[in-house]
C-alpha cells in the first residue's frame, strides 16, 4: 500500500550527544532512532491524514504473549477495544516474514482485525477473517 505522509516539523533536540524527538502523543521526549522516527511520521499520518482520534492511540505498550512479555509499536483502540496494530521497523528492514510473524504474535494477544507492517517506505496491511489473513490495499476508516 501507498502511504503518503503528511508534512512533518518535529521537535527534535540534543542532550549528551544523543537525539530526542517529542512524541506529542505520549507527551515526552524519547530517543530518536532510524524506527522511532518511522514511528513518529505513521502517527502522524493516522491522525491528520486517516483522522483516527490520537486519544485512542496507544504507543510502545507491554503485553504478555503466552509467557513472555512483548512491547508494540501502535495499537489503535475502537470500541474501548484493540483494532488496529502497526509494526514498525526502520527505513532499511525489510518487511519479510519474520516481521509478519512478529505482528502475528502480537494479535495472539490483542485479537485485532487489522495488522500494518512498515518502514516508511514500504507499508503492508492484512485483515484477520474467517479463512485467516487478507490482504488490504489501503488503511481501513476509522
Amino acid at each position: 500500500m501507498i502511504i503518503e505522509f503528511p508534512p512533518y516539523q518535529p521537535q527534535i533536540k540534543k542532550e549528551q550527544g544523543k537525539e530526542f524527538i517529542f512524541d506529542s502523543n505520549r507527551r515526552q521526549w524519547v530517543r530518536l532512532t532510524p524506527e522511532e522516527w518511522v514511528r513518529q511520521n505513521f502517527i502522524n499520518y493516522l491522525i491528520l491524514e486517516k483522522k483516527y482520534p490520537s486519544s485512542l492511540i496507544a504507543i510502545e505498550k507491554e503485553i504478555k504473549v503466552g509467557e513472555m512479555r512483548k512491547r508494540f509499536d501502535i495499537v489503535v483502540y475502537k470500541d474501548s477495544k484493540p483494532w488496529l496494530i502497526v509494526e514498525c521497523k526502520e527505513m532499511n528492514t525489510a518487511l519479510n516474514e519474520k516481521v509478519v510473524q512478529q505482528i502475528i504474535t502480537y494479535n495472539i494477544s490483542l485479537q485485532v482485525p487489522y495488522l500494518i507492517i512498515t518502514n516508511g517506505k514500504e507499508t503492508l496491511g492484512m485483515i484477520v477473517n474467517d479463512e485467516g489473513f487478507a490482504s488490504i490495499q489501503s488503511l481501513p476508516i476509522y
